[in-house]
């Protein structure tokens, strides 16, 4: 079963074209959250996306109500900077939302806070855990740590 992966707000049209192609070859659904901080017709995502852009399963939300209302009662997993827990120290569920913030500001606090218990992080340096990776990479590492868990299904 599909992975989701969820960006809410994204504002850099590369990463999104980036983050499609990962979802398109691992078979993980892509969820986005608005309001978008470009258009999804951009040529820069559909460059970044190439031409896997036509086979990627997507949803378009209008906020994160929406998506939250549509999907409650899911497994969700939040990538943030603020969490206790490294993303390699859960067990991911099949059909599992990866729920992914925007590039300059992340996740808002009140949802962290909301689900602080399945909230997850990436290793960093000690001297700049004020940064952060990029979004296309820290998406990739998630969604390949959940694919491993769950023995990569269909693929090879």
């Amino acid at each position: 079963m599909p992975l989701n992966v969820v960006l809410v707000e994204p504002e850099i049209p590369q990463n999104t074209g980036n983050i499609a192609r990962t979802c398109v070859l691992t078979g993980s659904r892509l969820h986005l959250v608005k309001p978008l901080g470009f258009s999804i017709d951009e040529k820069d995502v559909r460059r970044a996306g190439l031409d896997y852009w036509p086979l990627l399963d997507l949803t378009v939300y209008e906020n994160l109500q929406e998506f939250l209302e549509k999907h409650k009662g899911k497994k969700f997993y939040l990538a943030t900077t603020r969490a206790n827990k490294y993303y390699h120290e859960v067990k991911y569920e099949d059909e599992a939302f990866l729920i992914f913030g925007k590039e300059t500001t992340g996740l808002p606090q009140w949802l962290i806070d909301e689900y602080y218990e399945d909230c997850i992080r990436i290793p960093m340096h000690e001297k700049i855990l004020w940064r952060s990776l990029n979004l296309s990479n820290s998406v990739a590492i998630i969604v390949y740590e959940a694919l491993k868990q769950l023995g990569f299904p269909n693929m090879r």
